[in-house]
This record gives C-alpha cells, structure tokens and sequence, in this order.
C-alpha cells in the first residue's frame, strides 16, 4: 500500500501539469508590443523549405471542421508550425482547453500547435507578426476552406518561385461602376486583383509591413478595418500592390472545398462535395455573400485612406491574365506534369511565349502560302 500511494502522487502531478500545459497554451494572449523591432526574427535566419500555418478560428459550431483542416496540414511536410488564432472573445477557457487538448491528441505527433486566444476580435490580429513563426512564407487561411495535399504543395512550390507576390486559389476584383461613379467588389472571369484570406500565402515580412509600419496612414487604414469589421484582405493586397507593383498571383487547385459556400450542400464531386479551381476564378463565396457585404467591401476599394498609397495602383492591381495566372489555365495533366518535374514559373511563363512565337509563325506561313497559291490559280487563270 505504502507503493501505490507515491504512483498515484506521481499520476495526479502529471496530469495536473499536463492539464496546465494545455490551459496555458489555450489561454496565451498576446500581451507583449508584436511590433517590437526587437523581437522581430532576422530574416536571414527564417526557413525558406516550411511554412508556417495561421488558421483564423471565431465560431464554435465549426470547431470539428477546424479540427480536421489542422490535422490534415499537419501531416504535411511542408508545415513547420500551425497557430490557431480564436477571435471569438465569448468562447470560454473551457472549451479552448479541450480543444487545445484535442489538437494535441488528433495530430499524430506533430507538436508545433499552439491555439492563441486573441485579445480582441479585430481581424487585424490575423496579421500580427508573432515571434512562434519562424519561417519565410506564411500560409493565412479560414478556417472552413479544405484543401487537398497536392494543391497545398503546388501553391507552396509557386510561392517558391514568386516569394514577393501573394498566391492563393480564390481571387475577387475591383472595378468601378460609371452609372454612379463608384468603385465596386465584384467578380470577372477572366481578371482578379484581390486574393482572399480564405487562402493567402505569402511572405512573413508582410506582417510586420501590415501592423506595424506605415505610419499614421497605416494607422488608420487598420482603424478603418476595425470600424467596419471587414476588409483586412483589401488592405494587405493594397500594401503588398504597392511593395512590388504587381497584383496577387492565381494558381490551379485539384479539389478544394469550401464549406462557408451554401451550394456545398449539394454534392458536385464523388459525393464529397470538392469543388474543382482548374484555372477559373472561383466564384465559391459570392452568390452566398448578402449584397450588403459586398457593398461595403466595395466601400473599402474606395476610401482614400486606403487607396493612398498611388493613384496609379488601380492598374498594377488589376494584372491581365495571361500575366499571373500562373499554371491556372493548364489542365490537371499539366499540373502534374509540372509537379512531377519540378518546373518553375519562369520556365512557364518560357514555354507559353515560345509557343506564341511559334502559333504566330506558323500563322503567318499559312496566310503567305495562301496568298501564293491565289495568285497561282489566278495567273493559271490569265
């Protein structure tokens, strides 16, 4: 008896620190300045190889979904760390524990999960530089968006290759309706120029551009977000349009499944419900979204807060299709093919002017013989 009464001291000190570990992870807020030049990781020390996962987490209806997309980028290669970011300030410390507790049991391992409860709601925090990344690339993503492993690393490959410009697979556009002489957030089906948080990888030094520099202007460009509780997807396009000149780059998805679209409650693909992106801008989203949010988003486009940063951006935010939609317009064949051996971008974007080179020619070869053998028959005629 005199054993058993130190095995159960030893039992009960474990899991009381076990429990603990779990309740202090949930419960981290973020208390310390994020934009501390200080704390900010050298760049040069950052990996290029992995990225790091910021899923943004608000509703606890969709906290089995959540569950689920964590796990499954966590049995990636690619991810070196996953932070769950919960802005719902409501959600008990119960129910954060046992998620915590369910994202350390459900992930096979893999022990770089850290569930952050926000301080506040503001979708700002989603940019927050935080000192737990510790990689170049950042993939911000929602927390009902599945994608399917082999979209996931041909996105990252793609970033690979353009680590300056956002990539994603669901794009909207801006334009300007001249009845009313305002600036609008609609769809096209053949141009984009914002790229959505659904699904938005890009480089981590972008955080710290976001939240912290700027100044002033930027100040209140983020007070703006706040005050309409939307937009911080605009916003980080404007600041990123505005770094490189050039607009967020599209990339082909294999399956992707968006579950914040109500027309996923029909089935469309083996009974799964996986909604195919092969080179098209996705409308999944829009016709469920109410007029009014889009309306509002097109208000965004338009202050001049945000679009201070140049006149002229307007254009450099509306690149031309055949100029960023990067393997897009390949059929899975291609993607395949170029995954398979690891052919990059400018190799790409090589072999389609090549080619128009080659269709021009080949053009103009059978026009001049056409013209030759007019005027064959027609002297044959004389």
């Amino acid at each position: 008896m005199n054993c058993v009464r130190p095995t159960f001291v030893i039992l009960g000190f474990l899991f009381f620190f076990y429990s603990w570990d779990v309740l202090v992870l949930c419960s981290r807020i973020i208390s310390s300045d994020p934009c501390d030049p200080t704390a900010q990781q050298d760049p040069r020390t950052l990996r290029s190889d992995q990225l790091t996962v910021l899923i943004n987490g608000y509703s606890e209806s969709r906290i089995p979904l959540l569950q689920s997309i964590v796990t499954a980028y966590a049995a990636s290669s690619l991810v070196s760390s996953i932070l769950v970011l919960w802005g719902n300030p409501s959600t008990t410390s119960q129910t954060l524990a046992q998620l915590a507790n369910n994202l350390t049991h459900s992930s096979f391992g893999f022990n770089s999960i850290s569930l952050i409860r926000q301080s506040s709601n503001s979708l700002n925090n989603r940019f927050l530089p935080r000192p737990l990344i510790k990689t170049r690339a950042v993939l911000v993503c929602d927390d009902d968006v599945e994608v399917n492993p082999k979209s996931f690393e041909f996105a990252f490959r793609m970033w690979g290759s353009n680590p300056d410009r956002l990539i994603g697979f669901f794009v909207r556009s801006h334009d300007i309706e001249l009845s009313k002489k305002e600036w609008i957030y609609t769809v096209h089906p053949d141009k984009y120029s914002i790229m959505l948080t659904k699904f938005m990888m890009l480089k981590s030094e972008y955080l710290f551009q976001y939240s912290c520099a700027g100044g002033t202007v930027m100040a209140n460009m983020r007070k703006i977000v706040d005050k309409m509780h939307n937009c911080e997807d605009i916003l980080m396009n404007f600041v990123i349009a505005d770094e490189v000149n050039a607009g967020p780059i599209l990339v082909g998805a294999e399956r992707v499944r968006d579950w914040g679209d109500a027309r996923n409650d029909h089935d469309n693909r083996d009974g799964e419900g996986w909604r195919e992106l092969n080179g098209k801008v996705a409308h999944v989203g829009l016709s469920s979204r109410k007029e009014k949010h889009r309306k509002r988003r097109g208000e965004c486009i338009g202050r001049e807060e945000i679009r201070f940063l140049d006149q002229n951006r307007v254009a450099l935010l509306f690149p031309i299709l055949f100029k960023n939609r990067v393997m897009s317009a390949f059929p899975h064949s291609c993607i395949w093919f170029f995954n398979k051996f690891k052919v990059t971008s400018s190799v790409v974007m090589s072999i389609i002017y090549l080619a128009n080179v080659i269709l021009m020619f080949s053009a103009n070869l059978c026009r001049l013989m056409f013209d030759i053998v007019v005027k064959m028959d027609w002297l044959a005629a004389v």
